[in-house]
């Protein structure tokens, strides 16, 4: 019985959050909008659309405005094209399974490269600046999904090599995530947000 009042309470709580999924506010209602996008349509985005989702992006607040962040925006179509080549030779019954496999960066035309100092820091800093580019994207009509499993292969991988030198990292930097990003082919629902980690000190 318990059990069971527990599963109606945590339901009202994701319906109390979905019923306000729309507001008076434009920025809120973008907030509340924004999906992570795993399905893209085969159009890359416009130069001009990626220039103003960095600038976004590089607006973010920083501590002490360091602005530690490196950024990289690749839309060389055959640099993902054959970084993913390498990925398909060492993933190849991963690759096999899924029907839809166009590249390893969830098949999105474009990436943005986040790097931050090596010897740590800035992780802060660029989490903020991502969320930036994220919102801006979903106001532009774009989907983006925050890459980390690309990321790992690209860093542990010596035949990847060729990929991270195109990037053109600063010494001292490293690849932190990678933003997937394009025009989405899908609409995912909206994951319940648990509204009773919230509390408010009065």
């Amino acid at each position: 019985m318990k059990r069971m009042f527990l599963s109606l309470v945590a339901m009202v709580c994701v319906l109390t959050l979905s019923a306000q999924s729309s507001y008076e506010n434009e920025v809120i209602n973008n907030i509340m909008a924004r999906r992570s996008i795993r399905k893209y349509l085969d159009k890359p985005v416009e130069h001009a659309k990626l220039e103003v989702i960095v600038r976004a992006g590089i607006n973010a607040p920083s501590g002490m405005n360091r602005q530690p962040w490196i950024v990289r925006v690749v839309e060389d179509q055959k640099l993902i094209a054959d970084v993913t080549e390498v990925y398909k030779q060492e993933n190849a019954e991963m690759v096999k399974r899924d029907k839809d496999f166009k590249n390893m960066f969830r098949n999105a035309p474009n990436l943005i490269c986040v790097c931050t100092p090596a010897n740590g820091g800035g992780e802060l800093d660029a989490g903020l600046l991502g969320e930036n580019m994220m919102l801006a994207a979903q106001s532009l009509g774009l989907g983006t999904c925050c890459l980390q499993g690309p990321v790992r292969f690209l860093l542990s991988n010596e035949k990847c090599k060729f990929f991270l030198e195109r990037l053109d990292i600063p010494k001292g930097y490293k690849l932190n995530y990678i933003l997937a990003i394009g025009y989405p082919d899908e609409q995912p629902a909206a994951k319940p947000r648990d509204a009773s980690k919230v509390k408010y000190i009065k």
